[in-house]
This record gives C-alpha cells, structure tokens and sequence, in this order.
C-alpha cells in the first residue's frame, strides 16, 4: 500500500499533522506476536513466501565514494568504499537474485547531514530557498526506489524547515512515531509504513515498518525543537504501536530504529530515555520480527535477541554507516491455518567495496558533485607551517587553538557592550578528527572543513571557576590511567570506557596539567589564570558548541548554565570567516601552550 501523505502530514504545519489509525479487523496483536507456525495437517502443502528486506543507515550526506576533505577518491586502510552509488549497484543485484516484487529497501537514519555535499545544500544553495535545488540525498534515493527511512537525530541539525523540505522532496515517508508534536503529543511524522506483498493463490504479506528515532534529539538540536517537538522512549512509543500494528493485520514487523544495540547513552540522566536502545525494544515489545539500528556507527551483521515476554528471536542488524554496507533481512513465511506466520529470519551484510559505481546514480548527480568540489577547493588564506590533528588527543596542538581562539574572538565581540564584557572568556573544543591537516601554502575551504566536520553553533555560556574546575575533571576521564612507571602506548592512552574523541574537551585561556596516573575525579592539577591558582568563584564566560552547550557529553553544569548568547552561524563559517579576514594563518596568532598530561608532576610528552 503506498504511503498517503495526505494522511499523515501538512507541510504549512511546523511540525506535521497527527495520526488516524486504520481499522483493527485483523488476528489479536497477542496471537500474531507468538510467531509459532502450526503444526501441517495432511492435505494441501502449505504456502510459502520469502521476502527479503534491504536496509542502510547513517548515509551521513555520501552519494560518493569520494573525500571532499582529500579532494580524492575515498580510501582508508581496511580497503572499505562508500557512497549510494555503490549501494545502489548491491540493491540492483539482490533485487535481481530476489525478485524486485519480493524486496524491500529500507533506511535508518541520519541522512542529510555529514559532508560538504550535505552542508551545501542545507546552507549554501539551500534547497529552502523559492526555487531552490532538489537535495541530493532525495535524488539519489528517490531514484535507488527507497520505501521508508526511519529519522535521524541529524535531520534536525538545520532545523525543521530544513528537514520539512528535504521531506517533501523525497518519494517516500520519514518515518519517527516517537517524534511528537509538543501541544498536542501526537506524530509530526508518519509513525509506520504498510506495504502488501502479492502471493499468487494466497492473500498477501503485509508488511509494517515503524519508525523510530533517538530521544537525544531534545539535547543536540534544543534551540530547534524545543515546544515544537518531544522524543519519548523507543521502547515504551514501540509497545503502544507494535499492537496496533499487529490488530491491523501486519503479518511482518520491522522496526528501522534510529538508535544502537548497546543500552547505554551518552547524555546521561538529563533525558529519562536511552539513547541505544534498539535491544531493549526486541527485548521488552512482544511482537517484533527484525530491527534495523542506526546511529551508533557500527557493524552488526547478525545480533538475536530473545523476547522476554513470548520467547521469540528478534533479530537485529546495523550496516557500517556512509553507505559502506547494506543490511539484507531474509524473512521465510508459511501460510498455515488461514494466515501467513514468519517462520525464520536471518540477516547478513553486502559489501559496497565489492560493486563499482552505479552509472545512472553518477550521472543523476555529477553536476551537483562538481558545484561542490569547485566550492571547498576555494582558497580562503595561506598558512606559514603545516598544521595537524594526528597528535591533537594528547597533546595540546595548534591547529585545535585555532579553534578556541576563533570561538574566544566571536564571543567577545558578541558580548561588547554589554554587563558581561568585562569577563574573561574561555572557550571548549574536541579533536574530532585524527586525520585532518592544515597544509602549508594555500588554505581552502575543505582544509578547514576537515578540521570541523560538525555543523555546530556557539553559545556563550556564565561558568564559575568551580565548575569549569569539574568540568575539566570529567574531561580528563577520556584518559585510560596510566601508572607512573608503566610505558605510554599513545594508542591505549585515550578513550577509556569507550569515550569517543568528540567528547574529549580542550579549555583556552587557563593552564593545567592532567594527571593520568591519577584516577578519575582526581587528574586536573596546577589549575591556574593568569598566572594565579583558580579562584572557585571567579565568574567565565565560556564559549561552547551548540551540542556541549545544550548537554552533549553530559558534561556538568554546562547545560544548566545561564546563556549569554548564541548565534545560528556554524563555528567551521566563523573559522574561514577568520582565516580570510587574516589572510595569513600563522600559529604565533592563536597557538598557546594550555595544557599537558603528566604523571606525578613529570610530563609524558
């Protein structure tokens, strides 16, 4: 059945119309969720059907296997390559080995945000604009034949006309039934997606998906949906629609879950959800036959979870993000006592490294590929020294000053003139990548891209020396401790309990040192400004990434920290802004020496 937009949404609305379930004449929610095939009676054999499901997720703006940072082909050490173009030649041959009629091709989320292809037509020819450009993301989909993509908490990172637009440009449903209007705590996007499988000489397979996306959201975009939009929990928004679902005759259920298998969240307890939480639904709802999960940025070919409540296998699967997988869900069904029951599910994984390019998809968008090569090769300034990220998590590096120093300079001039200006202002950033490099000679706008892939704005937030003091403590936790006489392995040093390097917190405009032979709770020492031990009570403004700012990380006391200012410019435009304002990107501009790690007062480095 074709997904009736008229039904679900209303695009002058800001955030969508609700929901009107269908009729519920179909088998009970309880007996369809039982997934138990009755025993064969002699007589006619039964009718059988195999439906297989295709799933990506975390596309992340890649149409190619192309680095607009290297301005070269994709390459990394494992051999993998990315791109729809590649997925699109792996759908084309399991429709071919299946059957087109008996696929279905699904995604999972984060789509329209991630490379400079993605940020171009967000912000540069924006595709809001009277007349503006088609996404690219919508063309390539659109013409790959995607059914349903679940919402990703990146749609929401230019904002709700941003992602109302790319909505409408797309020949198929975003899909999010726990993305709620925040008045009227219905669905501001389609909930689910049913689709009929014609059986010739038996009724048909309906097939429902239900979309669900991550209740971060609330945290990272706060500034766009906060009293538009609220994002419960998966598992409590699965178990009111999976029954439905099922009462209105769904004989498979998938979930296409925006979310990890891990259980665990990065934010803490400031929202009451978990942030990877696609186990605990196969886990907690009765009923489920297959979830797709996103989010997390890994690899699961194969993950089965056994029901508490009937016993039944759920299984799971994540492709590897940016295209570089496709996740194949074959779903076996028998027709048995007037209804057809899942039988078996098993999953597996396609490699796009194995498939070259689909030709058509390359030709759909090369012109659109070309503005974008043409637009980050721009040269913005030139630099006296190399600069480079490849040391940045455990030494305090230049090319990372650059960024605090851009973010100090736009946060005092925003504050000139104001009860605030007399303040100190320091400012927090991440070495969000181990590769990025600032080459000597011509500067350009992909340079410094690499440097901040992220589309992150600044806020101005008012922090006390005590709490920039715990602040600084629970950054230092990124640090694996380290004994004083043990060897320093730079490659075991960092991300201990798993913390990614983008929760990993420079802070300009003090000096201290970072223990790591110290446990954590107990690393920050030598905490000095200007020279003097840190006073608790000394008032800093501190200039911060929208996603810190609003409790990304769940670093204390920033989220709840009074906010001077703000602005809606991305931090990477204010750091070109700078760079061509200069002319000239030499480190005796902004390089300063803030911090170190050390054990027991001997530096490691």
């Amino acid at each position: 059945m074709a997904f009736d937009r008229r039904k679900f949404l209303k695009d002058s609305a800001v955030t969508g119309a609700g929901v009107a379930l269908a009729g519920t004449a179909a088998a009970p929610a309880a007996e369809a969720a039982t997934g138990a095939v009755p025993a064969h009676r002699p007589g006619k054999p039964h009718k059988r059907y195999a439906l297989t499901v295709m799933g990506t997720t975390d596309l992340h703006g890649h149409v190619f296997n192309w680095d607009y940072f290297k301005n070269a082909e994709y390459a990394d050490a494992a051999g993998n390559a990315q791109g729809l173009a590649r997925i699109s030649t792996l759908v084309d041959q399991v429709r071919a080995e299946k059957g087109r009629c008996n696929t279905l091709l699904l995604d999972a989320g984060d789509t329209i945000q991630g490379t400079p292809l993605a940020y171009y037509y967000a912000r540069v020819d924006p595709i809001t604009a009277k007349g503006g450009p088609v996404h690219p993301m919508a063309r390539a989909m659109n013409a790959i034949g995607y059914e349903a993509a679940a919402l990703g908490n990146h749609e929401f990172n230019y904002g709700i006309e941003t992602l109302r637009k790319f909505e409408q440009q797309c020949r198929f449903p975003l899909l999010g039934a726990n993305a709620l209007d925040a008045k009227t705590q219905r669905p501001a996007f389609a909930p689910y997606f049913f689709k009929k499988f014609h059986v010739p000489g038996a009724p048909p397979v309906k097939v429902a998906v239900l979309g669900l996306t991550n209740p971060g959201i609330a945290i990272w975009d706060k500034a766009y949906v906060q009293g538009k939009l609220t994002f419960p929990g998966l598992e409590e928004q699965a178990a009111k629609w999976v029954p439905k679902l099922r009462s209105m005759g769904a004989d498979v259920v998938l979930v296409s879950a925006h979310s990890g298998a891990s259980g665990t969240s990065s934010y803490g307890d400031q929202v009451p959800y978990v942030e990877n939480a696609a186990a605990n639904v196969a886990r907690q709802v009765p009923g489920i036959d297959a979830i797709l999960v996103g989010h997390a940025h890994v690899e699961i070919p194969e993950m089965k979870v056994v029901n508490d409540a009937t016993g039944k296998t759920v299984v799971l699967s994540e492709p590897l993000c940016y295209a570089e997988r496709l996740t194949l869900f074959d779903v076996e069904l028998v027709f048995a006592e007037g209804r057809w029951q899942v039988e078996s599910v098993s999953a597996s994984l396609r490699d796009s490294r194995t498939v070259p390019d689909d030709p058509r998809i390359t030709r759909l968008l090369k012109d659109e590929h070309a503005k974008v090569v043409a637009y980050v090769n721009q040269v913005v300034g030139r630099a006296t020294e190399t600069l480079t990220t490849a040391e940045a998590r455990y030494k305090d590096a230049p090319i990372i000053d650059l960024i605090t120093k851009v973010q100090e300079d736009v946060v005092k001039a925003a504050l000139a003139g104001t009860a605030y200006a007399s303040l100190p202002v320091i400012a927090q950033a991440s070495p969000f990548s181990r590769t990025s490099e600032i080459p000597a000679g011509d500067v350009t706008i992909r340079d410094l891209s690499s440097l901040y892939v992220y589309d992150n704005t600044l806020v101005a937030k008012l922090m006390t020396g005590a709490q920039v003091r715990a602040y600084l403590e629970y950054s230092a936790q990124y640090y694996v401790q380290t004994a004083p006489d043990a060897p320093v392995d730079v490659d075991k040093l960092t991300n201990a309990n798993d913390r990614p390097d983008y929760n990993y917190d420079y802070v300009s405009g003090l000096r201290y040192d970072i223990d790591v032979s110290q446990p954590a709770g107990s690393r920050i020492k030598n905490l000095t400004y200007q020279g003097a031990a840190l006073d608790d009570a000394q008032q800093f403004v501190l200039a911060v990434n929208n996603y810190r700012a609003n409790g990304g990380g769940a670093f204390p006391y920033v989220a709840s920290a009074q906010e001077l200012w703000s602005e809606s410019t991305e931090i990477r435009t204010r750091i070109s802004e700078w760079v061509t304002a200069k002319g000239v990107l030499d480190p005796k501009d902004f390089a300063s020496v803030d911090w170190r790690l050390t054990r027991g007062g001997t530096p490691v480095f």
